[in-house]
């Protein structure tokens, strides 16, 4: 049995109950039906978990793709007075076109197209990872601007600082430049995390169990939509709260840490 109904329910409540308002009466009784009959809230912790794993490995692979790419350009950029090597100049030509087509088209299409054309995923754990691949993908394309920005904002100095220390190219740029890049960038790469939890409301469309998914399997149980849909909007708007503020210690701890 997928739901009772409203009268059924309401004769089994307390006498005191009955006489509430029909308004309070029938969203304790959406509540009821979202949450409660059949352990329903099983249902958002176990889209929760999807969610989280999602958001967690693709922005873990978005920061890696955005890293190396922000470096590749970075180092093209710096060839001043001669041409960068060929292979530099090719490697940055993929970049861009990678930066242009992902940054140029809708995340809904390219789950779509990495969902149904390219991996096909079969079961729940293909699906798990042909979302964390796609969002991953589309991440990077930002974290690589954002993380391009943060290197250009450190003085040149700095480079040739760590290379009169010994450091070759890449050493000077792990272990000086980024770094002091990662204080910069903070912020902005805070706001892409959490975006990137907001686009995993689109994964759905993989047949990937979500909380958004669990949320639209409730409603089509139920056939009542203002307390699953309300519900999963706090979550996120929830969720959203405790990363930003989490984000802001950080942030304070890092200032803390230069003085």
């Amino acid at each position: 049995m997928t739901f009772v109904s409203f009268s059924d329910w309401l004769a089994q409540a307390p006498a005191w109950f009955q006489n509430w308002p029909e308004w309070i009466q029938n969203f304790a009784f959406q509540f009821y039906q979202t949450f409660i009959y059949a352990d329903r809230y099983m249902f958002f912790v176990n889209g929760l978990k999807i969610t989280f794993i999602v958001t967690i490995g693709a922005l873990i692979l978005g920061v890696i793709i955005g890293l190396f790419i922000a470096i590749i350009r970075v180092s093209h950029d710096a060839v001043v007075g001669k041409k960068p090597n060929i292979i530099l100049r090719i490697f940055n030509r993929i970049c861009i076109w990678y930066l242009t087509i992902i940054r140029g088209t809708p995340m809904m299409v390219q789950l779509l197209i990495m969902g149904f054309v390219v991996m096909v995923p079969e079961t729940e754990t293909q699906c798990v990872i042909c979302g964390i691949v796609t969002l991953g993908i589309n991440s990077g394309a930002y974290v690589a601007e954002i993380a391009r920005s943060g290197i250009m904002s450190i003085d040149a100095g700095q480079m040739e600082a760590g290379r009169s220390v010994g450091f070759n190219y890449v050493q000077t740029m792990w272990y000086v430049i980024i770094p002091q890049a990662f204080k910069n960038i903070l912020p902005a790469l805070g706001n892409e995390m959490i975006t990137l939890l907001k686009d995993t409301s689109l994964v759905s469309v993989i047949a990937l169990r979500d909380v958004t998914k669990q949320a639209q399997n409730i409603v089509s149980l139920t056939y009542q939509a203002y307390v699953p849909y309300i519900s999963l909007a706090v979550i996120y708007l929830v969720i959203v709260i405790i990363m930003t503020k989490l984000l802001g210690i950080l942030e304070r701890r890092l200032r803390q840490n230069e003085r």
